[in-house]
């Protein structure tokens, strides 16, 4: 809160200087008589503190269902905190995925955020479905490209699909553990766990969640019994243990895992992990030119895996692997 505190202030003070930005930016609503573009984000920010000493919501969104919670954590752990209505909007989107068009537009609209005219929640070309997971547990990431994720079955794309005898199993082993009989909750348990849910503790309280496995798209990370594999690992954890992501699904691999680009804080990190040298672009599923250039970045730099004059790529070490040699 302090941090929050304090950008609060340093925004208030860069909002009351003159301002020389242009466009056609009108009033913030429940802000008026404020013309800075930069004071929408400002607004959007002292509403967020004061949401964390007061717990009350600008009445203004009353009719909007948001979570202002989930604001307040994601603007927090923002690194740097936004600036521009531009990097504003993307937390707001990015956080709000989950929640009705309507809600997102309607925080945008609040604080004068909608800063283009396309839908902002539309998905990238070739996205199936996306997702915002609960926090990421440091033991679910396998290696540089592999994670396991959590999805509450409280978000509106889950909840229609939650199969009954998981949400029966859910209510029963509820039941169970309210008179302490935890040989049968145990045994709920291990039935939801094997229809690829869990119940997980969320900040004191039981959350029922879907399980996913995701391989990061457009990269391939050292095996963790390679050379650089544990580095490439712990730089995968140092991005996204504890947090909540943003997940934009494609499709499945043959293993079955999800493939998938991951947001965390409004951070690419397939741009992280290939520009510090965690991964090569895989190339052979991927043909992003971006990603083909973060890699040559990397190697350039030396940073990395690139700081050897010849790292195995892993594709052709599991190979090998696969063939014995």
């Amino acid at each position: 809160m302090g941090l929050l505190g304090s950008f609060v202030r340093f925004l208030l003070r860069q909002c009351s200087k003159p301002t020389t930005t242009g466009g056609d930016y009108s009033d913030p609503p429940g802000h008026h008589g404020v013309s800075a573009t930069t004071v929408g984000v400002s607004a959007l920010a002292q509403d967020l503190y004061n949401f964390e000493i007061t717990s009350q919501v600008p009445e203004g969104l009353a009719q909007h269902v948001v979570s202002y919670r989930k604001l307040v954590v994601t603007w927090r752990e923002a690194k740097p905190p936004p600036r521009t209505p531009e990097e504003a909007a993307s937390l707001v989107i990015e956080t709000l995925k989950g929640h009705r068009k309507a809600d997102v537009e309607g925080v945008l609209a609040f604080y004068g955020l909608n800063i283009s005219s396309e839908d902002p929640t539309s998905l990238p070309q070739g996205v199936k479905f996306e997702f915002q997971t609960l926090p990421v547990d440091e033991k679910a990431i396998a290696d540089g490209d592999t994670v396991t994720v959590y999805v509450s079955t409280e978000d509106p794309r889950e909840s229609s699909c939650v199969p009954s005898d998981v949400q029966t199993a859910a209510i029963e082993r509820s039941e169970a553990r309210a008179v302490r009989n935890y040989t049968r909750a145990d045994a709920l348990h291990k039935k939801i766990v094997d229809a690829g849910y869990r119940v997980l503790n969320i900040e004191n309280e039981e959350v029922l969640a879907r399980k996913y496995r995701i391989r990061l798209r457009g990269i391939d990370a050292p095996e963790s019994s390679m050379p650089y594999g544990k580095e490439a690992k712990q730089e995968l954890v140092k991005l996204i243990q504890g947090k909540c992501l943003r997940v934009l699904i494609y499709g499945e691999d043959r293993y079955g895992r999800c493939v998938g680009d991951i947001y965390s804080n409004g951070t690419f990190v397939q741009e992280v992990m290939l520009k510090n040298g965690c991964a090569w672009h895989y190339a052979a599923y991927d043909k992003r030119p971006e990603l083909a250039r973060w890699e040559e970045q990397a190697r350039a730099e030396r940073v990395g895996l690139w700081a050897s004059s010849n790292p195995e790529k892993p594709w052709d070490w599991r190979k090998d692997k696969r063939q014995g040699k």
